[in-house]
C-alpha cells in the first residue's frame, strides 16, 4: 500500500443555478492533471461538502475518479463528518467508487475527548481496506487531534498512514515528526508549505493549487529534491496570493478568484456561504494581477 504523498488539490465544488456544474468539474480536475498534480481531494472543506446531500458528495468522488482513470493522479476522497455512522457510510462508498484514499476530518461539533476521536477514527479506518488520511483543522472543528491520538492512531491501524495538519503550528509538525518519524505529515496550511516541508512533511493539500497548481506542485518537488532556496522563492513569490485567499472563510475567496481568473463559469455557494464582500473582491482583483493563471 503505497503512501499518497506530494501535491495535492483541495477541489472547489462549481455550481450552476442551485447544482453541481458537473462539466466544469470536470474540467477543473483535467486542468489539475495537465499542470503535473500528484492527487486531487474532492469534497473537503474548500469543496463545500457540509453543504452537499449524500448523492452529490458520492457524485463529486465518482466524477474524480473518473477523469482521473488512467493518469498518475490519485483520488483521496473526502470522507468525514461528526457522526461516525456516516463517516463510516462515506469512506466505504469512497473505496467502492474507486478513490485511492480518503481525507477524514475530525467529527465537528460534538467536541469528543481524545478517546472518543480515537474510537471514532478506529471505526473509520477498519471499515475499508484504502489508506486513510487524518485531518487536523481544530478552527473549525473544535477539536484538537493531539499529537498522542494522532501517533496512537498511526501506531495501531495499518491503514491510517498520515494526517494532514491545519492547526498553522510549525511546532505541531516538528512535534509528530519526533514521534513518529514515519507518518506523513501533510500541510493543510497554503502559508506554511515551505517551512512544514523544510522540517520533514511530505507534501500539501492545497486551496491556492486550484489557480495555480503549475508553481504549487514546484514548491513541493523542490522541497523534495532539497533545493530549499528555489522553493523559498517560489513560496515568497505566492505569499500575497495565499494571504488574500483566505481574507475570508475557505472557500469564500478561492472561488472568487478563480472566477476572476476565467476557471469557473459561475459564482455560486451554498448558503450559509455567500459571495465576498466588494472590499474583499477589490482586494483579489489587485493581488490576481500579480499572477499568470493559466487555463
Amino acid at each position: 500500500m503505497d503512501d499518497i504523498v506530494g501535491t495535492m488539490t483541495a477541489l472547489v465544488t462549481p455550481f450552476k443555478d442551485g447544482k453541481v456544474d458537473e462539466k466544469c468539474y470536470e474540467r477543473l480536475i483535467q486542468r489539475q492533471i495537465n499542470h503535473g498534480i500528484d492527487a486531487v481531494v474532492p469534497v473537503g472543506t474548500t469543496g463545500e461538502s457540509a453543504t452537499l446531500d449524500m448523492n452529490e458528495h458520492k457524485r463529486c468522488i465518482q466524477i474524480a475518479v473518473d477523469v482521473t482513470k488512467g493518469t498518475n493522479v490519485k483520488v483521496v476522497a473526502g470522507a468525514g463528518a461528526n457522526a461516525t455512522s456516516e463517516a463510516v457510510e462515506l469512506a466505504k462508498s469512497a473505496q467502492k467508487l474507486g478513490a485511492d484514499a480518503i481525507l477524514s476530518v475530525a467529527p465537528y461539533y460534538n467536541k469528543p475527548s481524545q478517546e472518543g476521536l480515537y474510537q471514532h477514527y478506529k471505526k473509520v479506518a477498519q471499515s475499508i481496506d484504502i489508506p486513510c488520511m487524518l485531518y487536523n483543522v481544530p478552527g473549525r472543528t473544535a477539536v484538537d487531534i493531539e499529537p498522542s491520538t494522532a501517533v496512537r492512531l498511526f501506531e495501531n491501524i495499518e491503514n491510517i498512514y498520515a494526517i494532514k495538519e491545519a492547526t498553522g503550528s510549525l511546532s505541531r509538525t516538528i512535534e509528530l515528526l519526533n514521534k513518529a518519524p514515519n507518518m506523513a505529515i501533510i500541510s493543510g496550511d497554503d502559508a506554511i508549505d515551505f517551512a512544514m516541508m523544510a522540517s520533514g512533511a511530505k507534501g500539501c493539500i492545497s486551496v491556492t493549487a486550484n489557480i495555480l497548481p503549475d508553481i504549487k506542485t514546484q514548491i513541493i518537488k523542490l522541497s523534495n529534491d532539497g533545493q530549499f532556496q528555489k522553493a523559498k522563492e517560489l513560496n515568497n513569490f505566492l505569499y500575497p496570493l495565499n494571504e488574500v485567499l483566505f481574507c475570508e472563510a475557505n472557500p469564500i475567496p478561492i472561488k472568487a478568484a478563480m472566477y476572476l481568473s476565467g476557471l469557473i463559469d459561475h459564482l455560486e455557494y451554498r448558503l450559509p456561504l455567500t459571495p465576498p464582500s466588494k472590499t474583499s473582491m477589490k482586494l483579489l482583483e489587485e493581488v490576481l494581477k500579480n499572477y499568470k493563471v493559466q487555463k
